[in-house]
């Protein structure tokens, strides 16, 4: 996605402040750093999501795949309350996503 917003608010904000061209093209960096998520929480490793480290074999990932998916599957937690069912839920989406993102990365590389 190509996002623009934080770029002409710092250059208009930079502008007015400084009361310069030159403090446009400043706001305008500013606005681009945080259009490209130079600030701000960084997303968790895949890895971190699984529970390994990077130097970590396929089948290290592969079982704890498995392992974590046998843990917190939605179907495991059919019976609990509305609330754990969920964070199940939440949890398995989790995995699902770091295991996509490990696979992927090591197919491209």
């Amino acid at each position: 996605m190509n996002r623009w917003i934080g770029k002409v608010l710092g250059l208009v904000a930079g502008w007015l402040l400084l009361r310069h061209p030159a403090g446009g093209l400043l706001g305008l960096l500013v606005g681009h750093a945080f259009d490209a998520g130079w600030f701000g929480p960084r997303a968790a490793s895949p890895y971190d999501a699984l529970g390994l480290s990077r130097d970590a074999s396929d089948a290290e990932v592969d079982q704890a795949y498995r392992r974590l998916m046998s843990r917190f599957h939605p179907d495991k937690a059919a019976g609990e309350p509305p609330e754990q069912r969920a964070q199940a839920e939440r949890r398995a989406r989790e995995i699902n996503t770091a295991y996509d993102r490990i696979k992927a990365l090591r197919k491209r590389s």
